[in-house]
């Protein structure tokens, strides 16, 4: 693991000249903001912690116990940009910690509308909260607050819930989640093909969740998608710096065949500059019935949700079609990873050991 270091060492110049690794090391034990400050033994502890919560919250006794771990917690939901299941998700692991939690969903209810910069106001938020979750569509304004968090004297952890169109990792931590639940009987995720479809230019789940697969072995990517929707070339050079094969195409029936796991994301269209969204056929670019014959036993189809049109309704009762159990997953990872941050999991791990709970 690379040293860590302060954020209130260095300045915000410097900072943002920094690669995403070295901003990684930064952030690590306090925030959450980016992808890349996860190693994998990270990963899997946190997917083990989830499951462990789960299973503990299934008897009351159990609930009642986990609610008593962040009790004396208080959570700042700051979501500036439109949210439900990512806001919901994040709400009820707070609730299944016992984290008391305060919410501003529209800006326009904030003293934003009187001139405040978004910096005082999500520095007025830390002095009632012990974190701040927080959804904003300018990319990098988390590490933004979090390094303006390090100078003060009330530095209070960050959890980045979607930056911009850039990074969503607590999106990449529930979907690695859910790739390792659903392939825990065919060799887990090491050696796998994913294939991603659909809007890869402005996806920020995509973007994040590529980076973390390069953590695990022999895995080969698939990016589908017309030519103007297709990943960007800087996640293409992490994939290349990291050695991880990767294919690019158009073709998503050719690959059908071949993938163990198939995300499909939405057309991105809040992200239009002049609505060029309409000008691209991605008629394609979608998954239905017909198509069941053609991937695998064993493939699994995710989606980060909402959809439209690229998932049939017609295979949602398909037990290869995972995104509703991947989206309950989200809750689950994320109190794992909100406990982690104010280092109450082993208090989890006792509990497991003592009483065992059935998986």
């Amino acid at each position: 693991m690379a040293e860590l270091k302060n954020l209130s060492e260095i300045s915000w110049q410097d900072f943002k000249k920094l690669t995403l690794a070295e901003k990684g090391c930064y952030f690590h034990g306090r925030h959450t903001l980016i992808a890349q400050q996860f190693t994998r033994e990270e990963i899997e502890e946190l997917c083990t912690l989830a499951t462990r919560i789960k299973r503990i919250n299934k008897r009351r006794e159990g609930a009642n116990f986990l609610k008593g771990l962040l009790r004396d917690k208080r959570a700042m939901l700051y979501f500036a940009q439109p949210s439900s299941r990512t806001y919901l998700s994040h709400n009820a692991a707070c609730q299944i910690l016992g984290l008391d939690t305060m919410d501003v969903r529209d800006q326009k209810t904030s003293s934003e509308v009187k001139g405040e910069t978004p910096e005082d106001t999500v520095r007025t938020f830390s002095s009632y909260a012990d974190i701040i979750i927080m959804r904003h569509p300018v990319g990098g304004f988390a590490e933004r607050v979090a390094w303006m968090m390090a100078h003060t004297k009330r530095e209070i952890p960050i959890l980045n819930a979607g930056s911009g169109a850039d990074q969503h990792p607590t999106q990449a931590l529930l979907d690695i989640y859910t790739l390792q639940r659903s392939f825990e009987k065919t060799g887990g995720v090491d050696g796998k093909h994913v294939a991603f479809v659909g809007d890869l230019a402005r996806g920020r789940t995509v973007r994040s969740l590529a980076w973390m697969l390069t953590l695990y072995k022999d895995m080969t990517l698939y990016f589908i998608a017309p030519e103007a929707l297709q990943i960007g070339q800087d996640i293409l050079d992490l994939l290349d710096e990291a050695g991880t094969k990767y294919v690019v195409t158009e073709d998503f029936e050719s690959i059908m065949p071949k993938a163990d796991a198939i995300y499909m994301t939405r057309i991105q269209d809040e992200w239009d500059v002049e609505g060029e969204s309409s000008t691209t056929d991605a008629s394609d670019y979608h998954i239905g019935a017909e198509h069941m014959k053609i991937i695998k036993d064993t493939t699994v189809i995710l989606h980060p949700l909402p959809r439209r049109l690229e998932i049939s309704t017609e295979i949602d009762n398909d037990p290869r079609a995972v995104y509703w159990r991947q989206m309950r997953n989200g809750m689950w990872i994320r109190a794992a990873l909100i406990l982690k941050t104010f280092g109450r999991d082993d208090e989890v791990h006792q509990y497991y050991d003592d009483y065992k709970p059935e998986a």
